[in-house]
């Protein structure tokens, strides 16, 4: 916003992620459906006809890059060293680096310097109160909050820590009240979880209100997930756990320094991660790495 300030800026994405951005001065937000033939026609009819001087394409698949190509649009932006971009970077991205490390540098080949180390996730005033008074609700305004999030992509089971009811006993005797986080699909999970005196915030918290519930929090233990990203725009230290998936490349922006992978704590698992190794990963190193952190005292 800052390099384009004076212009009109247009943020373009779908309607269920429109919401995201109501807080935003200065950035006009055009939803649009992704899929259905009359849907994209609209969208190249729309492109064409708002006398944008330039389009920066972040997503840079086959879709999008068609878009830009039928926008008419003079300066075309993306990831890629490739037709319809005419700015990008000199080299090819085939997931070298974390992805937001690879947009800085596709903006950097427009002449855009990013300084941000983590999202930001603003929220209005109804967000605010919203998350206010879920707290009040259960006599937890002034609690020493902690957020867990023991759930994982459906699709992806190998990325769930087992442990998570240890490290919650641990917490809870060093006088935290915590706080499940996770979508419906979780709700038995977390009901497992959950004891007396715990929050339950399944499927209570919209990604504007989760962030804002991070901000009244001490600090947050997810898995490789949605919420660990989410969280990351609250200004709290986020650990996340990594077994499967390479944390260098998918890590929660500004938490690198507190990721806790298994290929660096578990003996045994100094090479490539497989599907079982945050099973070796126990409550008690856990633990001593929130302790080296500073969070529990």
């Amino acid at each position: 916003m800052r390099h384009h300030a004076g212009s009109a800026v247009t943020l373009l994405t779908t309607p269920p992620f429109a919401p995201l951005f109501g807080a935003w001065p200065g950035l006009a937000v055009h939803a649009v459906p992704r899929r259905g033939l009359a849907n994209q026609l609209a969208l190249v009819r729309w492109l064409r006809g708002q006398g944008f001087t330039r389009v920066y394409d972040l997503q840079a698949n086959d879709r999008s890059g068609w878009w830009c190509a039928l926008s008419g649009i003079a300066e075309r932006v993306g990831n890629h060293p490739r037709w319809p971009y005419t700015l990008h970077p000199a080299s090819a991205w085939r997931g070298q680096s974390h992805i937001y490390t690879r947009l800085c540098e596709v903006l950097a080949a427009a002449g855009v310097v990013v300084d941000a180390s983590r999202p930001s996730l603003p929220a209005d005033d109804a967000t605010q109160a919203r998350v206010d008074d879920w707290l009040a609700a259960r006599a937890a305004s002034d609690a020493r909050l902690v957020l867990l999030h023991a759930g994982a992509s459906p699709t992806r089971p190998g990325k769930r820590w087992p442990h998570f009811a240890a490290l919650a006993a641990r917490l809870r005797a060093a006088g935290f009240t915590l706080a499940w986080l996770g979508a419906e699909a979780e709700r038995e999970l977390n009901a497992s979880l959950c004891t007396a005196g715990d929050l339950d915030a399944t499927a209570a918290f919209d990604i504007l209100a989760l962030a804002e519930l991070g901000r009244r929090a001490c600090f947050a233990v997810t898995n490789d997930s949605g919420p660990m990203h989410v969280l990351s725009a609250a200004g709290i230290p986020v650990f996340g756990l990594f077994g499967p998936s390479d944390w260098r490349r998918n890590h929660a922006l500004g938490q690198a320094e507190r990721v806790i992978a298994c290929v660096e704590v578990v003996p045994g698992y100094a090479g490539a991660a497989s599907g079982d190794c945050l099973a070796a990963l126990d409550a008690g190193a856990v633990w001593a790495r929130l302790g080296a952190a500073g969070v529990l005292g």
